[in-house]
Formats: structure tokens, C-alpha cells, sequence
């Protein structure tokens, strides 16, 4: 069980940095691309999927859900999730050294807060807990469609690069609820189409946010939320358990660290974006505003 347990997270460890690293180089290769737009979802396709350093981001991602689902075969969601939030702490290294623009104190607490939960996580393995069981299909479904609708809502109040990333993590995190219920196998795998709808609209509203905000303002935001959701669900959902005593009280201070690396980045970049449209002369967010108007219909 034990060696079990460790394959699984170190698959997830890989896995987060297969899909970090990812992220990270579809953010650059989109930035740079003309106005995404989804009513020309051919002509949108065929700009990311003709340029050779998103297409290489877009396989180390395939790359990763492969190392995640395996992941999933092995060990408790809520574990594997926990673990892959230790990728924000390659994210933020990776837009540091290509950017060489410091982080502001509430990004590097994000970040912070994201790592100290993976290493509490790590000693909080010392002590044994439930692996849960196959959770009701009817509550599988219904926090995929709370999911659905919260992402929705997101993507349209939220500004920029930060509502489009919330919006993807909540989607990605549905899916990768969904996952762990069709790997159940029997009747669960009619779950593979809701993996495949979550993913695909995340996978949208993703690229979409690559386009209006920085890598950790869309990318970090929505690896945590993806890490941070299916932790709760785990436990709601899957009905898995925590060690006793105070490695039990570590694991849960292991989760809230992502939970709360998630929302410092999410501020961080609204606030980042507030500064921007402050700054910006009026011919500039009439021209942003246009692009906008574009990209978005």
C-alpha cells in the first residue's frame, strides 16, 4: 500500500511538472498570436496548432494528464491533487527567469503558500487514512454542473487573464473529478465524455486567458484551482479520509495552503490588471476594449 501510494505521487509530482512547464511555454507561444476567437474556432485552431512552441507545450500537457491519470490509479485524489500543487513552484520560476520582473508580495506569498502545502502534505504521509470508495454517480454530476455554471460566471465577471484562468481551473478540476470516477471502470466510464467536455472548455477558456493576462494571472490560477477543488472533492465526494491526530491537522493545513496560494495569485493579478487600465491612455483601452470585443465574439 505504502509503495502504492508513493508511485502514485511521484507520477503526480511528474506529472505537475510536465503540465506547468507546458502552460508555460502555450502562454508564450499565444501572447504572441492574433486575436483567438471563439466563432472562428478552424482559423483559432490552426494559429496554436501551427506554431511549433505552443504545439510542444500541448504534447509535455498530454504528456502530463497521461502521468496524472496514472496517478489517479494509484493513489487518493485528494492526495495526487495536494501533490501536484507543488508545479506552481516551477511555474513561478519559470516566469521569473524569462521575465526577470520581481514578483509582488502578494504573488510571492501565493507561491509560498503553495509550496509550504506540499511539504506539510509530505509529512503528513507518515500517518494512514481512508482511500475512500467509488462515489454516487449523482453526485459526481452534480458537482460538475455547479462547476459548469461557476466557470461561466467567472469568465464573464472577472477581469482579463484572472477570469479566464479561474474559469479553466474549475473546468479542468470537473474533469479531473470526472476522471477519478470513470477510473472506477464499469458504468463510471460514461464519465469519459464529461472528462472530455471539461477538458475541452478548459482548454478554450485557457487559451483565451493566455491572450489577456500573464502566465501565473491565467496558468498559476488555474493549476491551483485544478489542485485545489478535486482536494475538497476527495473528501465530499469520494469520502476520503485523514490521518489522526496531528498529522491529520497538517494534511488539512497542506490543503488550505493551495486554497490560498490560489486566491493571493488571483487578487494579485486583478489588482495587476486594475494598475494597467489606470495607466493606459485612452487610445490604448479603446484599442484594448476593441480586441477584446473581437476576441471574445
Amino acid at each position: 500500500m505504502t509503495g502504492s501510494l508513493g508511485a502514485g505521487l511521484a507520477l503526480a509530482l511528474a506529472s505537475a511538472a510536465a503540465l506547468n512547464w507546458g502552460f508555460f511555454t502555450q502562454h508564450g507561444a499565444a501572447s504572441g498570436l492574433p486575436p483567438l476567437s471563439v466563432r472562428s474556432p478552424v482559423r483559432s485552431l490552426r494559429l496554436l496548432f501551427s506554431n511549433l512552441p505552443w504545439l510542444a507545450g500541448f504534447a509535455a500537457g498530454l504528456v502530463g494528464w497521461a502521468l496524472y491519470v496514472s496517478a489517479l490509479a494509484l493513489a487518493p485524489l485528494s492526495l495526487v491533487q495536494a501533490a501536484s500543487a507543488g508545479g506552481i513552484g516551477l511555474l513561478a520560476f519559470l516566469v521569473r527567469k524569462a521575465t526577470a520582473v520581481p514578483f509582488d508580495r502578494r504573488e510571492q506569498a501565493g507561491v509560498a503558500a503553495a509550496i509550504a502545502g506540499l511539504v506539510l502534505l509530505g509529512v503528513s504521509l507518515a500517518g494512514h487514512a481512508r482511500d475512500g470508495h467509488r462515489a454516487a454517480p449523482g453526485v459526481v454530476i452534480i458537482w460538475i454542473a455547479v462547476s459548469l455554471a461557476a466557470a461561466g460566471l467567472a469568465s464573464a465577471r472577472l477581469p482579463g487573464g484572472a477570469g479566464f484562468g479561474l474559469a479553466a481551473g474549475v473546468l479542468y478540476a470537473a474533469g479531473d473529478v470526472a476522471t477519478k470516477a470513470a477510473v472506477g471502470g464499469g458504468a463510471a466510464a460514461a464519465f469519459v465524455v464529461a472528462v472530455l467536455a471539461c477538458h475541452g472548455l478548459a482548454f478554450v477558456a485557457l487559451q483565451l486567458g493566455f491572450q489577456r493576462g500573464g502566465a501565473l494571472a491565467t496558468a498559476g490560477v488555474s493549476t491551483l484551482l485544478t489542485n485545489a477543488l478535486p482536494i475538497v472533492a476527495g473528501m465530499l465526494v469520494f469520502h476520503e479520509g485523514l490521518p489522526a491526530g496531528m498529522l491529520g491537522a497538517l494534511r488539512m493545513l497542506a490543503f488550505a495552503g493551495v486554497v490560498v496560494g490560489a486566491a493571493l495569485l488571483c487578487s494579485a493579478a486583478e489588482a495587476a490588471e486594475q494598475v494597467d487600465t489606470r495607466h493606459s491612455s485612452p487610445a490604448s483601452l479603446g484599442l484594448r476594449a476593441l480586441d477584446r470585443a473581437r476576441t471574445i465574439d
